[in-house]
């Protein structure tokens, strides 16, 4: 995030001596994205945090498609993804290229007996269903619905879930995700015409210090295995840290939409923005006021870019028939716009409850196994009159 942040104690001067009260040494760890470039922060440790003590199994995550090369619509019937108890086993990637992983998860249990850190991507978790805290080593945020959770690539974390009742739409981003250029000025704060704003941004408030030594397993997930690695002193041992680069919430019930006298195209809706892919948010708002206005969205051609839809919430007016957690896939090649009937049914409206995150990828997809077993098989064919 373009902008600073600060925890706990620090030294007054960075790389110098920062003493503990009872004599020692706190060590300092610069915690830094894209080499010495990208947003960095200063975390200061109670024990050193290198002490490797147990290097064990290692498990292969690297997706597998079922569909390399698509060229037909899909939906996906999220919610058919069951239940599982543990935080990492219930992500089912169902899209990806080599810019993303798109996956659905509805975890059961809390990730409380061990700890996590995806050394391979930035995370975006937009939280469909529950509400709880995430735990992290620069601090902690309470969570709830509607919220987006992006935490940098290398930051460890656990979850904590206040019921086993959980949904997550998961994007793994191997760029950094940041906010959108065109909302920023050339010092990072975000703009007038921004749809959200800096105090709209929830950063860790509240620190964890364990100053405790013994045996504590962080996975860890790079180039798309999983290492089972044990520490000899706590992940959460930092009584302070500066700097930029930690994790954030941001709600998408705060996302102010921009509206006209005539449909808006998608960009108008964009919160986040990586490599090769942006994330929008499709928020409740008032319809395009022009007395002949077609609110609906006109057809459109996919030429350079697959859109994934996920369904959150509302009516979603330019589909016949969608339910929470649906997620369609629309690919680039072909064109695509609302369902027989959806066009003509908007004109009048004034307003829509919906509200969808969409991901629009300027490479193509695949489809996983994973999908292919919640998709509904005849979406391809249903704007046949």
């Amino acid at each position: 995030m373009p902008f600073y942040h600060k925890l706990g104690e620090i030294p007054q001067k960075r790389h110098t001596i920062f003493e503990k009260p009872d004599g020692g040494l706190y060590y300092e760890q610069l915690f830094g994205t894209e080499g010495f470039h990208g947003m960095s922060s200063l975390l200061y440790h109670t024990h050193r945090p290198t002490m490797v003590k147990e290097i064990g199994a290692t498990v292969d995550l690297t997706p597998e498609a079922a569909i390399s090369k698509n060229m037909s619509s899909q939906m996906l019937r999220g919610w058919d993804v069951p239940q599982a108890d543990d935080f990492l086993e219930s992500r089912k990637i169902v899209l990806f290229n080599n810019d993303l992983n798109i996956a659905l998860s509805a975890p059961k249990k809390s990730l409380s007996t061990y700890f996590y850190k995806n050394a391979d991507a930035d995370e975006m978790l937009f939280v469909h269903r529950g509400s709880g805290t995430l735990r992290t080593l620069v601090g902690n945020i309470p969570f709830e619905y509607g919220d987006y959770l992006v935490i940098p690539r290398g930051i460890i974390y656990q979850i904590e879930f206040d019921t086993e009742d959980n949904r997550l739409f998961i994007v793994e981003s191997f760029s950094p995700i940041l906010t959108p250029k065109r909302y920023r000025n050339n010092f990072g704060q975000l703009l007038e015409h921004s749809p959200f704003c800096e105090r709209d941004i929830r950063r860790p408030e509240i620190l964890e210090t364990h100053d405790e030594k013994g045996e504590f397993l962080i996975k860890i997930k790079k180039e798309n295995t999983l290492h089972h690695i044990v520490y000899a002193s706590h992940p959460f041992d930092v009584v302070g840290w500066d700097g930029y680069n930690y994790p954030y919430a941001f709600s998408a019930h705060n996302f102010e939409p921009i509206t006209g006298r005539v449909h808006q195209p998608p960009p108008v809706h964009q919160t986040f923005e990586a490599h090769n892919f942006v994330v929008c948010t499709f928020a409740p708002r008032l319809y395009d006021y022009h007395p002949k206005a077609i609110p609906a969205p006109y057809n459109h051609s996919n030429i350079d870019s697959d859109e994934v839809l996920y369904y959150v919430d509302g009516d979603f007016m330019s589909r016949n028939h969608v339910e929470k957690g649906y997620i369609s896939l629309h690919p680039a090649g072909i064109p695509h716009g609302p369902h027989p009937g959806a066009y003509e049914r908007s004109i009048g409206q004034k307003e829509t409850a919906e509200l969808a995150v969409m991901v629009d990828t300027f490479k193509p997809l695949r489809i996983t196994t994973a999908a292919l077993d919640i998709a509904d098989k005849e979406y391809w064919k249903s704007w046949m009159e």
